[in-house]
């Protein structure tokens, strides 16, 4: 039961990681499309792109503490007395994002619509950066079992440095191959097509670098990476490759599939180099479960939740594909 529960966490992270991610990404090119004239097109297109969903993908974030700290208590306590302090950076990020976006739209004037525009757009690189950094942390091992560790050190160090890098590329990758598709053709198509294929290719060297960075920080990781998890790295490049062909074949729709693959496949592949363990080689994923019967508590709802969730993002991402929802 202790990895069913595990299971059920990793699917809410890749669930996060592929719809929330996308979010993010897309507040990136937010943050880099230009001034206000240059990157008016662009900034209408994420609006238009992200009105609808923002708020609701923050529902499997929920779902990830909610397990988390239900299926593993000890190594909840442990993370949260640790690494707080990205933990805090991180859900300011969340509600300066959410602020920010939202008022930027009802703001009449210059100046303050600006600001809310940039802690919109700055605060969509900070999140995803400092989740990246925490993930670092649990694969490196610098979360204690027992929890107060380096509160700087867990998180700031060559693997978490690496991984809130990854993260932040990744999340530009899938946001541009997703904006591709709300763009449809024409000249703002073709900006979103060059920056997917730039995202990809930074996300690419990066990787490789970052292989050289876990070998001799987080060695463990590195051999599993490239034995056991092998398969969904590969899995996960392949998919990230066949997005970029077909977006250059003016197949932006199933090269949305595939880059939305391509993140799942990193994730469960980190997933599986860390399994049998849930903090760095110290803490189990046995070790740190709750009692018998509480697993099998959470296993009852996390199924009921997960019917009575999934269709109703299948209805609102079919409404906003069809552009059925209002602005």
């Amino acid at each position: 039961m202790s990895d069913v529960a595990a299971v059920a966490l990793v699917l809410g992270v890749i669930a996060y990681g592929v719809f929330g991610g996308a979010d993010f990404g897309a507040g990136f090119w937010d943050l880099t499309a230009g001034g206000a004239s240059r990157g008016a097109p662009a900034r209408s297109l994420i609006d238009h792109s992200l009105g609808p969903v923002w708020e609701a993908n923050h529902t499997w974030l929920i779902y990830c503490l909610v397990v988390f700290w239900s299926a593993f208590p000890s190594a909840f306590a442990a993370v949260m007395t640790t690494v707080y302090i990205p933990l805090g950076l991180a859900a300011l990020g969340i509600v300066l994002r959410g602020s920010g976006f939202a008022f930027r739209k009802v703001i009449v004037h210059t100046a303050p619509q600006r600001l809310a525009g940039a802690a919109f757009a700055a605060s969509s690189v900070i999140t995803p950066f400092f989740f990246g950094t925490i993930g670092g942390a649990l694969a490196s091992g610098r979360i204690p079992a027992g929890g107060h560790g380096d509160p700087v050190g867990s998180w700031w160090n060559p693997t978490s440095i690496f991984a809130g890098a990854l993260a932040v590329v990744v999340c530009a990758y899938l946001a541009a191959v997703l904006l591709t598709v709300d763009a449809e053709d024409g000249a703002l198509g073709g900006w979103c097509r060059r920056r997917a294929w730039g995202a990809a290719w930074v996300a690419g060297a990066l990787s490789v670098a970052g292989l050289l960075v876990i070998r001799d920080d987080a060695h463990r990781l590195f051999t599993r990476l490239l034995s056991v998890a092998l398969p969904a790295v590969v899995l996960s490049a392949l998919c990230g490759l066949a997005a970029l062909i077909l977006l250059g074949r003016a197949a932006a729709r199933p090269a949305r599939l595939l880059a939305g693959a391509a993140v799942a496949a990193l994730l469960a592949g980190w997933s599986i180099a860390q399994y049998p363990y849930l903090l760095g080689t110290h803490t189990s994923i046995a070790a740190a479960a709750a009692p018998h019967t509480s697993l099998v508590a959470l296993a009852v709802i996390v199924v009921v939740a997960v019917i009575l969730i999934a269709p109703s993002f299948a209805l609102l991402y079919y409404l906003q594909q069809r552009r059925r929802l209002a602005d």
